[in-house]
Order: C-alpha cells, then sequence, then structure tokens
C-alpha cells in the first residue's frame, strides 16, 4: 500500500534563489486513508528570521540558536520519508526548499520524491470557491487541527487532512470510472495538471493504462487528455491522427 509523505516548511521568508532558508520542516505520512506517522524538527541554518517573519510563525532566532544543524535535518528528513512520493499545499514553495536545503546538505536525490499539489488539485476539484489557500480550505472542508498556524506540524496536518479530502472526492466522484483502482498519487499528479473541462476523461485515461498492456513499439498510443485539449483549442478534428504524427515526430 502506498504511503505518501505531506511536507511543509517554514523558512525565512525570502524564496532560496534569493538566499531564503528553511527554520523548520514537518512531514506527514498517510496510508490507505490514514495518517500513520508524523516528524518535525527546527531546523539552523545560521539564516536571519526578519521580525515579521517571526511575528508570523512564532519562530524566532532565539529559538534556532539551539536547533539541530539544517544538514542534519535533511537527512533525518530525507530517511523519514524514503521511497515516499510527496505532497504539499502550493507544492512549487516547498519543492523549491526542498530541493535547495537537499543540496546544501548535499544529499542525493530520491526517484520516488515527486511533488503533488494540494492547490492545483483544490481547485480542480472545488472550483467555486472563494480562494484555495490552505486557511480557506481549512474552513472550506472544516478540518481539526491543534497547534498554531504557520508552524510546519499544523500545517502539515491540515495539508494532510485536505489530501485525504481530496483523495475521498475523486473516489466518490468518478466511482464507476474508478473500479477497483485507488486514488493514488500518479493519479493526483496527472489530475492536477489536466484541465478542468478534461478531467474526467484524464482519470479514465489514467485507469485504462494501467490496466493494459504496452503498445509496440512504432504504434501511437491513445491520445491523452492534455494533447486533446491542446488540438481542440487549435481547431483540429482529427485528434487521432494528429496524436499519431506527432508520436512520431522528434
Amino acid at each position: 500500500m502506498e504511503t505518501i509523505a505531506v511536507i511543509d516548511f517554514e523558512t525565512t521568508g525570502l524564496g532560496p534563489t534569493s538566499g531564503g532558508r528553511a527554520t523548520e520542516v514537518a512531514a506527514v505520512l498517510v496510508r490507505g486513508g490514514v495518517i500513520v506517522d508524523a516528524w518535525a524538527s527546527l531546523m539552523n541554518s545560521g539564516a536571519w528570521v526578519p521580525p515579521h517573519i517571526q511575528a508570523l510563525t512564532g519562530i524566532s532566532n532565539q529559538m534556532l540558536v539551539g536547533a539541530p544543524d539544517a544538514a542534519s535535518v535533511m537527512g533525518e528528513l530525507a530517511r523519514f520519508t524514503r521511497g515516499c512520493p510527496l505532497v504539499a499545499h502550493n507544492a512549487s514553495f516547498d519543492r523549491g526548499f526542498w530541493q535547495a536545503e537537499m543540496q546544501h546538505a548535499g544529499l542525493a536525490t530520491d526517484p520516488a520524491h515527486q511533488f503533488a499539489c494540494t492547490v492545483l488539485l483544490s481547485r480542480r476539484l472545488w472550483p467555486a470557491a472563494k480562494s484555495h489557500g490552505l486557511a480557506a480550505m481549512t474552513q472550506f472542508h472544516d478540518l481539526r487541527f491543534n497547534g498554531r498556524a504557520h508552524r510546519a506540524m499544523a500545517d502539515a496536518r491540515v495539508t494532510a487532512g485536505l489530501l485525504l479530502k481530496v483523495q475521498a472526492e475523486i473516489g466518490r466522484r468518478f466511482a464507476l470510472d474508478l473500479g477497483d483502482a485507488v486514488v493514488d498519487h500518479s493519479l493526483l499528479t496527472l489530475l492536477q495538471r489536466t484541465p478542468l473541462r478534461w478531467l474526467r476523461r484524464g482519470l479514465v485515461e489514467h485507469v485504462k493504462a494501467r490496466r493494459r498492456p504496452a503498445a509496440p513499439a512504432g504504434l501511437p498510443g491513445p491520445v491523452s487528455c492534455e494533447l486533446a485539449f491542446e488540438l481542440e483549442m487549435a481547431g483540429s478534428d482529427n485528434i487521432q491522427g494528429v496524436a499519431g504524427s506527432r508520436a512520431g515526430s522528434p
């Protein structure tokens, strides 16, 4: 059974390409529809936390003085999440710090550590919501949590709760199409980049692809929902034919 690690970083405020560093990280493990484990740590990179970020997160420079060094924390995080695909809310942010801090620590890349994003998934499942930020989704779904918002463990647990809502909604909305297939990480990463109007088609293609043998070499596979969307926007009436010619081009 797949275990997904839900990740949240707290930081000094700037992005990692502008000198920002992580100050705290949490990982919550989700398996079979429940939270099975959790881990968090402050991390001392030597970076200064500005006053407005201290007020937002409650993490002060004094707290970081006695925290473990960033490299050792990232090593422990890598061990805790080994082999697990990842989820974050606004994943581009957390992915940036994940990659930067792993690089600072000199740690090898785990190929399993690919991110799905609960912001993107929420936009596709609940487009009528006024906002898809974490605080808004917490209220929208009446998610309960302990701790302070903008601390890594509290935010990671809320995101894990949102992930379970996402998986349950996909399972409910597309139950007939899914059959006995599970709403796993690979399906989430597909749906998060699928246009809203092609959501069901993307899911059906994913389920079918997992059940059929690979196509012989040289033959075009079925057209993807993303390609179909591009072709529709281009006004093509021969989707399968164009897809075949595209498959044969470099």
